[in-house]
């Protein structure tokens, strides 16, 4: 093995298993199915203990060993080990006896789990030479390309849907992206880059650089057994939009499990989705080991990806584990959204409300069993979606500056805090 792979072997086919040079390609040349990237875990069990791993900094590059760079990270160094909530209010409310709450939505720098993929990816991009990054994207992944691009000195192009939220777009615009809008949705977007990225020498991060960049999702993994005190949860609730973050979570279980770095012990995982987006959990729901593609219509626009890349293998890991897919309404994305705003005071966007919900209703159909212990993946900020919840929330109280007027509004909701 040379020098400049690190612990990375080969890229390799999830199909067939040929190998390929760790270079910006993605896709099979006999069958085209989709390359990811191969460790040598000989070589890394004799390096990575729990003990070097709890020495180093508190960021998603302690587990770097079982990340595909080839050197030290050069992007997005300070990026992961997001806190694990113990979510006990929540809960209570949803009646399950142990919950945890993984909270990217406060990752750094741009409050997403994608800060995750992007750091490992444009980490990678530059080992290979390039210059300019790029990335079809829903709103997420284009303000973190954006933000680490502009960190990195990097030319960046981002590809959105036009009519994405506004603050996703101000905060890609923000750091002096070239940020194109596609009249289409996101398929249709994806489409485009896959053609752009043929003509051009650029690095986009989930099509031609997408073997490592999925690679980064299994970080969160990685903490939430590291924060579990060295376990793997009993069950898993991830949002889905191509997929991969769910397939990548149960990869990072696999790896630590055969590192010996935690105990083999089994796990379920289970994958939610907005009910105007839903071909994995259709899919699912039906039995079926394919889905159809689907046309989004959700105001989760962060999952809205009709056709999932990694739907067919999101799909095996459900099976595979005994896990199970479900959906959930606009107005239970809202609800999932309040419910964890008011009893953990995290506000997550719509992608965490689809989460909270499908846990809910798991929950109370006894696919999670009450005696048991979850953790729920939330990936987003609130802030980054207030069009969502604008109106739904509740509305200011307004009065004038007088301590008569106040005394009447709270005589009227709690008298009994009014002193006599």
């Amino acid at each position: 093995m040379s020098q400049n792979q690190g612990f990375m072997k080969a890229l390799k086919c999830r199909e067939c298993g040929r190998e390929y040079p760790l270079a910006a390609t993605h896709v099979c040349e006999f069958d085209f199915g989709p390359l990811e990237v191969a460790y040598d875990y000989d070589r890394i069990k004799k390096v990575l203990t729990r003990d070097k791993i709890e020495a180093r900094p508190h960021t998603m590059w302690r587990y770097r060993e079982l990340l595909p760079v080839a050197g030290e990270p050069t992007v997005g160094r300070q990026v992961g080990y997001t806190p694990l909530v113990k979510a006990d209010r929540l809960a209570a409310r949803l009646g399950i006896r142990e919950l945890w709450v993984k909270n990217d939505a406060v990752n750094y720098p741009t409050l997403s789990f994608k800060d995750r993929v992007v750091s490992v990816a444009l980490s990678r991009s530059v080992e290979l030479g390039f210059k300019t990054v790029a990335c079809a994207s829903t709103g997420n992944l284009a303000n973190s390309v954006a933000a680490n691009a502009a960190a990195a000195g990097l030319n960046a192009y981002v590809f959105i849907p036009q009519d994405l939220e506004l603050g996703k777009v101000i905060n890609s615009l923000i750091y002096g992206a070239n940020v194109i809008g596609i009249k289409g949705h996101y398929d249709e977007v994806n489409r485009l880059c896959a053609e752009i990225a043929g003509k051009y020498q650029w690095a986009f991060v989930n099509v031609n650089m997408r073997p490592y960049y999925a690679e980064g999702s299994k970080s969160m993994g990685f903490e939430i057994q590291e924060q579990l005190g060295w376990r793997i949860p009993e069950h898993t609730v991830v949002c889905m939009a191509s997929g991969s973050l769910l397939t990548k979570i149960h990869k990072s279980y696999q790896e630590f499990s055969k590192l010996g770095i935690v105990g083999e012990t089994p796990w379920k995982i289970h994958g939610a989705q907005a009910g105007g987006c839903n071909p994995i959990t259709q899919a699912q729901k039906a039995g079926l080991d394919f889905f159809k593609p689907q046309k989004p219509n959700t105001i989760a626009k962060s999952l809205a990806i009709g056709t999932p890349a990694d739907g067919f293998y999101a799909l095996k890991v459900m099976k595979e584990t005994g896990g199970h897919g479900e959906d959930v309404t606009d107005d239970e994305i809202r609800e999932g959204i309040r419910l964890l705003a008011e009893t953990e005071g995290i506000f997550a966007e719509t992608a965490g409300g689809v989460t909270v919900g499908v846990a809910k209703k798991l929950i109370a159909q006894g696919k999670i069993a009450r005696d048991s212990s979850a953790v729920l993946c939330i990936t987003g900020n609130g802030l980054k979606t207030l069009d969502a919840v604008a109106g739904h929330c509740g509305a200011t109280r307004d009065i004038r500056p007088s301590l008569r007027e106040f005394e009447a509004l709270l005589s009227h909701d709690k008298p009994e805090l009014i002193s006599t």
